[in-house]
């Protein structure tokens, strides 16, 4: 079986491109086998899929493809019998369908249908080759690949990343005839721009394309990897004692940026160590792409480890060019933070009158006195919950998180906001009288306001920081969804998912007792009267939007982050989730029941009640309240009697938070369900006796529906008899 090479070369692709583009390839190409039917078994095997890319190419192999799709057979149907057929013999229109399907006039068969008889063909239907379908299709899968930003170079209307120079399509050594911006695919790549600047003849697809690849200085993004570590730690052993900061993020970047990689060890002046960490680092790694170098005690050390896209430096040119540069920029930061020192952070929250926020949503001045109002009620909410808080901080953190958007120092290096407001809070003087914990208390929450940036970060330290950064993000989701600018698909300009995602981690992990409904309650009633509320949309039902967007952001959170299965989420879900901390005990309450026979039967038994319901409720039939206890039989009243005392000891439970108690309280109802189902007739032709046993049933679900819908459980071998 065949193996396939698409490679796309073009001129260099930003880095943080690279990986989006390369899995969007893959999933397309294998999609594409999948569809036409070329993978040898019926579902794609990812062991078979192998990407490589590098900055200056995008490419996808396929191991053990098939040459043609499989033959398949096919029943062609033709003209009614009585039309093709006169006196045993064939009419004009039969012999025409017999000539049309390539079958003798004796081979046709007699099909009967609900219309009549109808003269048929069977026919084997020959598969397109593998060559003839990739040569179509490819063009299509490349044209569609995403990309933040594309250009043009050719015309209007041909987009890509960056300009395509060659293109290498393969099956084994057969060259694909495919075309795209212009370019006839061949069987010549490129090697390394420096160390290989030539063509590289492609033997084969497969591993023949990587060999030939390595021979021109260019490594599988493994490779490149391993290589990086392996130079790195090399480079670091010259100084005794040090080591280098590992940084994922970092380290991906340079990957993408090499194709042969080597690094190097250079040097600054000691005096930069004046400046905080931050500051070195971040204008290490975001804007030199330098990883920074640390003693034993993670204290940073006067060096650095660039990563170069070259074999070596070995005249030490590169590594005066980069020391060079370091030094220009640390001479920047240095003046910058001077700079700022001339005007505290108090003086520059008026400045913030010129800062705009959003076009519809007024300054960050504004913003600022919007974030202290929810600051403000929430901290009195958590103090009322019985959580130490210091509310003044939390207050004054809140007038002074934005000031530093105003320093010199975050204007030129924009990652630094909130890290050099946090910085500068505990470098200067708040107030006269303050004491030395408040003051690093408001300078801590400052510091982490913006965090968690992702669903890796860290949240905030401090309760007062935790707070600060859900009064900050809350303000921004209300103040968008108040505009109608809710994120759709993969469009997200303000970042509003992450934002969200930020609130949930906060209050999931330093368990805050808030509700989600009433935080933005208070978040839309920061706005009230301003000039921003004049711009709202109308037609917009806020709190339903805000629902629903919340609800994908856990179900987020419970799934990918902390890993549980998507039923026990749904079924915790659908009975409601403002109360982020309960929802999660919850969902760890069920999955850690779901392993119990007992709880299995209770979750298949709800599922049953909630078909019959739904069926009830779709014929028009009406529930009978206030039960009809006479009318009970045996099984109906075991269930009732004891539904209730487990009922009110559920209820306490729940109360008191005890989930996984809760449950097993519900599971001792098994029997009497089980027995219930046995031996009762739901549906039972009388309305009344019908309408009643509906109206328990509806009471049994209701009464324990408060930790998770049941019904939404999936139970293996959870067999549903009749009703």
């Amino acid at each position: 079986m065949p193996d396939f090479l698409l490679e796309i070369g073009c001129e260099e692709i930003p880095a943080r491109m690279i990986n989006d583009a390369e899995m969007t390839l893959q999933a397309r190409v294998a999609n594409l086998f999948g569809r036409a039917g070329l993978w040898p078994q019926d579902e794609i095997d990812p062991s078979k899929i192998e990407t490589l890319s590098t900055p200056r190419r995008l490419a996808v192999i396929i191991r053990d493809a098939l040459h043609a799709q499989p033959d398949k057979a096919e029943q062609v149907m033709g003209p009614p019998l009585k039309v093709a057929q006169k006196d045993g013999q064939p009419t004009a229109a039969g012999e025409a369908f017999s000539k049309k399907v390539g079958v003798p006039w004796n081979q046709l068969k007699i099909v009967i249908s609900a219309k009549g008889e109808y003269l048929a063909a069977e026919i084997t239907k020959k598969g397109r080759t593998a060559l003839e379908i990739l040569a179509e299709r490819l063009p299509c899968e490349i044209d569609n690949i995403h990309w933040p930003k594309s250009m043009y170079w050719r015309k209007r209307g041909e987009v890509f990343v960056r300009p395509v120079r060659w293109v290498v399509a393969m099956l084994d050594d057969e060259v694909i005839p495919v075309e795209v911006f212009g370019i006839k695919a061949g069987n010549r790549s490129r090697g390394h721009r420096v160390l290989a600047d030539r063509e590289v003849a492609i033997p084969r697809a497969g591993t023949p394309y990587v060999s030939a690849l390595r021979d021109a200085n260019v490594l599988s993004r493994d490779a490149r990897e391993h290589r990086i570590r392996k130079a790195l730690d090399a480079a670091t052993r010259a100084i005794p004692g040090a080591r280098w900061r590992e940084d994922k993020n970092l380290l991906n970047t340079v990957v993408n940026l090499t194709e042969f990689p080597s690094a190097i060890l250079g040097s600054f002046d000691p005096e930069f160590l004046a400046l905080p960490e931050e500051v070195l680092v971040t204008v290490m790694r975001d804007h030199q792409k330098y990883f920074a170098v640390e003693d034993s005690n993670h204290e940073l050390l006067p060096h650095f480890l660039a990563v170069l896209n070259t074999d070596s430096d070995p005249q030490g040119i590169i590594r005066h060019g980069h020391e060079r540069v370091l030094r220009a920029r640390f001479n920047d930061a240095r003046f910058f933070w001077q700079t700022d020192q001339k005007h505290s952070l108090r003086e520059r929250v008026t400045w913030l009158k010129q800062v705009t926020f959003q076009k519809d949503l007024g300054t960050y001045y504004e913003k600022t006195r919007r974030v202290q109002r929810v600051c403000s009620w929430l901290a009195e909410s958590i103090r009322q919950s019985g959580i130490a808080i210091r509310p003044g901080v939390v207050h004054k953190a809140a007038c002074l998180a934005k000031a530093d958007l105003t320093t010199e120092l975050v204007k030129e290096f924009t990652e630094l906001q909130g890290i050099v407001g946090g910085l500068y809070a505990r470098a200067q003087d708040l107030d006269r009288d303050m004491k030395e914990d408040a003051q690093q208390a408001i300078a801590t929450a400052i510091y982490d306001h913006y965090t968690p940036e992702s669903v890796e970060d860290s949240v905030p330290r401090t309760i007062e920081g935790a707070v600060l950064s859900i009064s900050d993000k809350a303000d921004s989701i209300a103040g968008m969804f108040a505009l109608g600018l809710i994120p759709s698909g993969s469009k997200d300009p303000f970042a509003l998912r992450r934002q969200a995602n930020g609130i949930v981690k906060i209050i999931a992990e330093h368990k805050l007792p808030l509700n989600l409904s009433q935080l933005f309650e208070y978040a839309r009633e920061a706005y009230r009267g301003s000039a921003a509320e004049k711009k709202f949309s109308a037609s917009l039902d806020y709190a339903d939007a805000l629902r629903s967007f919340f609800r994908e952001r856990l179900e987020f959170y419970l799934r990918d982050v902390l890993g549980f299965k998507y039923d026990v989420v749904n079924a915790v879900l659908a009975s409601g989730y403002d109360d982020v901390v309960q929802t999660v005990r919850r969902v760890e309450a069920v999955a850690n029941m779901r392993g119990s026979a007992d709880f299995v039967s209770i979750c298949v038994a709800f599922k049953r009640i909630t078909n019959i319901l739904r069926q009830a409720n779709a014929g028009a039939i009406t529930t009978l309240f206030p039960l009809n206890e006479r009318s009970f039989t045996r099984p109906e009243k075991d269930l009732f009697e004891h539904m209730r005392p487990i009922n009110t000891t559920f209820q306490r439970l729940c109360g008191q938070g005890q989930y996984l108690e809760a449950l097993t309280e519900l599971s001792k109802l098994r029997p009497y369900v089980d027995q219930f189902f046995d031996k009762v007739l739901v549906m039972a032709p009388e309305d009344d006796l019908k309408r009643n046993r509906l109206a328990l049933l509806e009471t049994l679900k209701n009464g324990f529906s408060q930790i998770a819908d049941f019904s939404e459980i999936v139970t293996e071998g959870g067999k549903e008899s009749s009703i």
